[in-house]
């Protein structure tokens, strides 16, 4: 896919970096002739320009990729002019990075098709590793439901899924496992390979390393974790 990026910061630095890695096609645009510098050569194109105005705004391809991602963050009103004129330019599928409640509320007057909220997001994830004491991914559906996945606690390692009675006790549909095999390539050579398993016989042993895929509600899973 191609992506212009408005923004190279931090967050719009590795935002173009990851995704360039991974093949897409990434233009990069920032005012700062230093930060455009330091990435033209990991992107397919950078431009050093100020992107609030028009006119320098319309040197970008605005209209022939596939999204563009305004990651403008410590600068409230350029980051806001920015998306007010790829709007007036008809550009349709904008993403923009909120850094406060305020900054979200007015992007969400644009009705863009993603507001970004990256400083939330890392504090969420800090909460979770604070509160739980472990590494986990969490996917917030809404204010109180989650999708979690988690490596399951050594003291699971042997019981039938059915023994495990998550929704019995704690409200929480198991729906997934993913599990590491050992496979061995043409050359011979042993490999991890990760599968996800989404129907689970109820005569299926948890092994160590399985790591459970769980919905349910935020404080569910809190009862869940202090449990074991």
């Amino acid at each position: 896919m191609k992506y212009i990026i408005i923004g190279l910061g931090n967050y719009g630095y590795v935002l173009a970096e990851e995704l360039s890695a991974l093949g897409h096609e990434i233009i990069g645009a920032d005012i700062s002739e230093s930060r455009v510098d330091s990435i033209k050569d990991k992107i397919a194109t950078a431009f050093v320009i100020d992107a609030t105005d028009e006119q320098s705004l319309a040197v970008l391809p605005l209209n022939s990729v596939d999204v563009v991602i305004v990651a403008i963050g410590e600068n409230f009103g350029a980051s806001v002019r920015v998306v007010a004129l790829l709007k007036q330019k008809k550009v349709t599928r904008i993403y923009a990075r909120a850094i406060d409640g305020v900054h979200k509320a007015v992007l969400e007057a644009f009705s863009l098709e993603k507001i970004l909220t990256p400083e939330e997001d890392a504090a969420r994830s800090l909460v979770q590793l604070l509160d739980f004491g472990t590494n986990m991914e969490a996917f917030r559906i809404d204010s109180e439901y989650y999708v979690v996945k988690f490596t399951v606690p050594r003291k699971f390692v042997g019981y039938f899924v059915n023994e495990l009675n998550l929704y019995e006790e704690f409200h929480l549909k198991l729906i997934g496992l993913k599990r590491a095999d050992k496979v061995t390539n043409c050359l011979g050579i042993s490999l991890t390979e990760l599968h996800v398993k989404n129907e689970l016989p109820e005569n299926e042993k948890v092994e160590e390393g399985d790591e459970l895929v769980c919905y349910g509600k935020y404080r569910d899973f809190q009862s869940f974790w202090k449990a074991i």
